[in-house]
């Protein structure tokens, strides 16, 4: 949507693309925007036997670049779209004219909490029934927020994952995405050299600001600018201020 210089937007686990859908309108307002579902998410392909790990994601994300004919667009990554967006540049040969990672799975030890529990019991997990899984998703997604999801928010975000297709979609994905891809690429991240920008909710819970500060080492050239009074998705605690900082010149 909109005109300019391209911006492509990158979610994370368990969203989808219609967690950009106000900050992507309005970045349109100056910028040629991209959004899309990754493979097993939202309105995407859904089977037993997908590749979802974050290496597959990134070699899909690299190929999607190219056939979106992109040459050094803007990348805005989130959650485990930041690991996918690093993947791809440092590792698929991706090009991108500057990065910014917000509350992003980056690196480092974030294999904890829920995604260390479905590792471990995957089997266990898929077979709870559907009103636990269903308690599951929604209580996770109101733990990504500091200010509380708006009405019908949290409907949009579950619907992908009920009944027993979509069951089984949440947990062959989660089951997938390990901290062994990360791995792979942290020495690189010091040798960066597209600007990139840090954006962090002071309040997040899943990924707390000790990985923002993490990732700013190991990237000293990025800007890190905290989001106070917010927490995992700044796209529904603060759109607003998400959007002045994406707005923002480097």
């Amino acid at each position: 949507m909109g005109r300019g210089d391209p911006v492509v937007l990158v979610h994370g686990t368990p969203y989808s693309s219609f967690l950009w859908r106000d900050v992507a309108p309005a970045l349109a307002l100056t910028r040629r925007v991209f959004v899309f579902d990754h493979l097993g998410f939202g309105r995407s392909d859904r089977h037993e036997g997908q590749d979802l790990s974050l290496a597959a994601h990134a070699r899909t994300f690299r190929r999607l670049l190219d056939h979106w004919d992109l040459s050094r667009p803007s990348v805005v990554a989130h959650d485990i779209g930041g690991a996918v967006a690093l993947r791809a540049l440092l590792l698929e040969g991706a090009d991108y004219g500057d990065l910014t990672l917000f509350d992003a799975v980056s690196g480092g030890r974030w294999e904890r909490g829920l995604f260390q529990l479905v590792l471990q019991q995957t089997e266990v997990f898929r077979q709870l029934p559907g009103y636990a899984h269903e308690a599951l998703v929604a209580a996770h997604l109101r733990h990504a927020t500091h200010a509380g999801l708006r009405p019908g928010v949290l409907d949009a975000f579950l619907e992908p994952w009920r009944g027993a297709e979509g069951q089984a979609a949440f947990y062959r994905q989660y089951s997938q995405i390990r901290q062994a891809d990360t791995a792979g690429y942290e020495q690189l991240l010091g040798g960066i050299s597209v600007p990139v920008r840090l954006l962090w909710g002071r309040e997040d819970r899943i990924l707390p600001p000790e990985h923002a500060r993490w990732l700013h080492e190991k990237i000293p050239h990025a800007e890190l600018h905290w989001v106070e009074g917010a927490g995992h998705l700044l796209q529904e605690d603060a759109p607003a201020r998400l959007t002045a900082h994406l707005t923002a010149a480097f």
